[in-house]
């Protein structure tokens, strides 16, 4: 049985190694002749193939053993890719896939046997000897050098994890090269023994070659290892020389550096050509350039709950450290500027920037690359592109971009909506395009960037636009609103219909894709979910263009404070457009509603006292007002002061008093009390829905 270690350590590696043969596959079919593309598949498959046949999963193994096959006789010119052969490999990788959720205990045990038999049609007749032409080149490949001329064999980031915390537990790490008489007849035995040896004394957690070749005699004048044990060097090589036909050994403990010294770029080109090992980050537009730009990143595997723990705790520093400064300025009100007082604001503004320094650490540790999210969809743009029988030019731009990653679990549903309608909606039919002066292939683009402290997701295609007209109608004979109001409003409130549940275009054309009034509603509510904004602009003929604006991070935010009676509130910065000082003969009535108007905008007016029911709030000829935005809508809100900006650490309500109507969380002050976070959406779901109405 193996190890929590090795099965992770096993896991992490076949994700990787899934992805390499996703993108190369995609790349494959616009360019099929590329050869690097080739071979880079080839390697992840036969590194797959030896990994899960020691891990003693056989359907894996024995699956992308004839991916391998196949991938060999590609390399050598013998069969050409074609699309349906690329179908059958994607086919292959969704196997893959659901091995790797059986492995995991994700997902029901998988039969391979038909995706198998598609793969094998391709090299039918020639199997057998594909596999000895396979045998032969990779024993050719393997060089007889002697130990004392052959390289170390490098390590990847997961094995170095494996070989740090085994340290921690107290044992020594080797790399071990073992030579065998070049007459040895029984190579695969003495490889076999030699491996039972090493694991008596300890766990080996890699091997050059892989050890299905060592099984199978598969290598030159020796081998090597990566051997953990608490045995000292020269134990290990006693018990290795006395093994039959073992003709030398050769052990170097392995010592990690803060920096490894595999960072020269031919030899970190040899790591990822060998082992698929070292970190990619990969840029692939639409036309099959395919970039690399491979660093050696140290890293640990640290679970999530300890980073939100950590957050937490770094929140309650933000809380200490808005404490002193109050206490600070306190002090200074009261003393003057004394020696005391001067001690004091020191260790406020320095424990201010240790605080800062460090929450901004963590944040960065709970940071991911969207490349996470990002590299689903061109897979499942290529497959539903293929599925309506249209061409797409996929650009994806700015995968490098970080987010929290409680942000990318929430985006990802979004996401797939935008971009499948993108594909069914927007982009035309090549025959259509052609016929309206565009190239038969349509572009789409998705974009990640960073925007002062807001990451912009971009989803944009040149396809046909959205049409007002069009909208108009269907919003009437869907009952969505009546003639004569639908009239009055502009084309950018019309457009935001798109986004009401069960709202549809296409209800004449409804499929598994769209045209069932379900998705875009559900965008617009998961991102507001998470203090996000969807944007929506079209040009008729042109194109569409979604941008997204989301908050780096969900657990510290900047907010507006006010004040209503005695309670103070806060409103998420995000949605504040401006403030403004009013006067009682401003505001208007419209049927039995208040309204002011805002640059010729006439915008609902909320006395948020009333909604509180606050019995204490002032009623000043002069009000302040403050403009709060969610979507489309905007409303405007009566408080009784503005204490202003503040950095805040957001705090559940929690189970006991649960979800309560205009409140979304809470935060502690500087003083030590509470105050209440204004569910800004909510407020202006609900206060919003008479704008339209205004609208001239």
């Amino acid at each position: 049985m193996f190890s929590d270690i090795e099965i992770g350590v096993f896991i992490d590696e076949l994700e990787e190694k899934i992805q390499v043969i996703n993108d190369g596959l995609l790349v494959l079919e616009k360019d099929d002749g590329n050869q690097e593309i080739i071979q880079e598949i080839f390697r992840a498959a036969h590194t797959i193939k030896g990994s899960s046949g020691i891990m003693g999963y056989q359907n894996m193994a024995s699956l992308t053993h004839e991916m391998e096959n196949l991938f060999d006789k590609i390399r050598h010119g013998e069969i050409h890719v074609t699309s349906a052969m690329v179908n059958v490999l994607f086919e292959a990788l969704d196997a893959l896939k659901a091995l790797k959720d059986e492995v995991t205990g994700d997902g029901p045990a998988m039969d391979t046997s038909s995706v198998v038999a598609k793969i094998r049609e391709f090299v039918e007749g020639t199997i057998q000897e594909t596999a000895v032409a396979v045998e032969q080149q990779e024993a050719e490949a393997v060089p007889s050098v002697a130990i004392s001329e052959r390289s170390w064999m490098e390590i990847s980031e997961v094995e170095e994890t494996v070989i740090r915390e085994a340290e921690l537990r107290g044992f020594q790490s080797y790399r071990v090269a073992v030579d065998v008489d070049r007459d040895c007849q029984m190579k695969n035995v003495r490889a076999f023994l030699i491996f039972e040896t090493l694991q008596q004394i300890g766990e080996i957690i890699k091997s050059d070659p892989v050890a299905e070749d060592l099984q199978e005699g598969k290598y030159g004048a020796g081998f090597q290892v990566i051997l953990i044990t608490k045995e000292d060097a020269d134990r290990v090589k006693n018990l290795l020389i006395t093994i039959s036909e073992v003709s030398d050994a050769e052990i170097q403990p392995l010592v990690l550096q803060t920096q490894e010294t595999f960072v020269e770029a031919p030899k970190l080109k040899t790591v990822q050509q060998q082992n698929g090992a070292s970190q990619v980050k990969e840029t692939t537009n639409g036309n099959g350039n395919h970039e690399s730009d491979k660093k050696a990143v140290k890293t640990v595997r640290v679970d999530v709950n300890k980073l939100d723990n950590l957050m937490n705790l770094v929140g309650e520093l933000v809380i200490d450290r808005t404490r002193l400064n109050r206490f600070a300025e306190i002090f200074e009100s009261k003393f003057g500027s004394d020696d005391l007082v001067e001690s004091i604001s020191e260790i406020s503004n320095h424990l201010g920037q240790v605080t800062g320094d460090l929450q901004e650490q963590i944040m960065k540790a709970r940071m991911l690359p969207v490349a996470q999210l990002f590299n689903r969809f061109p897979r499942m743009v290529r497959d539903t592109a293929q599925k309506l029988n249209k061409e797409i030019d996929f650009v994806v731009e700015g995968k490098e971009t970080e987010l929290d990653r409680n942000v990318i679990e929430v985006i990802g549903d979004p996401l797939i909506h935008l971009i499948r309608n993108a594909i069914d909606h927007g982009i035309e039919m090549p025959q259509e395009r052609l016929a309206a002066g565009k190239p038969s292939t349509g572009t789409l683009l998705l974009k990640a960037s960073y925007a002062e402290s807001h990451i912009v997701i971009t989803v944009k295609d040149d396809g046909k636009g959205i049409d007002v007209d069009h909208i108009r109608k269907k919003a009437v004979e869907m009952d969505f609103i009546d003639r004569e109001t639908v009239e009055r409003l502009s084309d950018r409130d019309i457009l935001q219909l798109i986004f009401k549940a069960g709202f549809s275009t296409k209800n004449d054309a409804v499929s598994d894709l769209s045209g069932r009034g379900v998705g875009m509603d559900v965008v617009r509510t998961a991102i507001e979910q998470i203090n996000g904004t969807v944007e929506l602009d079209t040009k008729l003929g042109e194109g569409t263009r979604f941008t997204i604006r989301l908050p780096l991070t969900l657990a510290i935010i900047r907010a507006l404070m006010v004040t209503l009676g005695k309670q103070v509130y806060a409103f998420p910065l995000t949605n504040v457009s401006e403030t403004l000082r009013i006067s009682q003969e401003e505001i208007r009535r419209v049927g039995n509603n208040e309204v002011i108007v805002v640059r010729d905008k006439i915008l609902p007016l909320a006395r948020l006292g009333r909604l509180f029911n606050c019995s204490d709030c002032a009623e000043d000829a002069k009000m302040f007002v403050v403009i709060l935005g969610s979507g489309d809508k905007q409303v405007a809100v009566v408080v009784d002061k503005l204490l202003g900006e503040q950095e805040i650490v957001i705090k559940s309500l929690g189970d006991y008093l649960g979800q309560l109507a205009g409140l979304s969380g809470a935060c502690i002050l500087g003083d030590g009390k509470v105050a209440l976070i204004v569910d800004v959406r909510g407020l202006v779901k609900n206060l919003g829905t008479e704008e339209a109405a205004y609208a001239s």
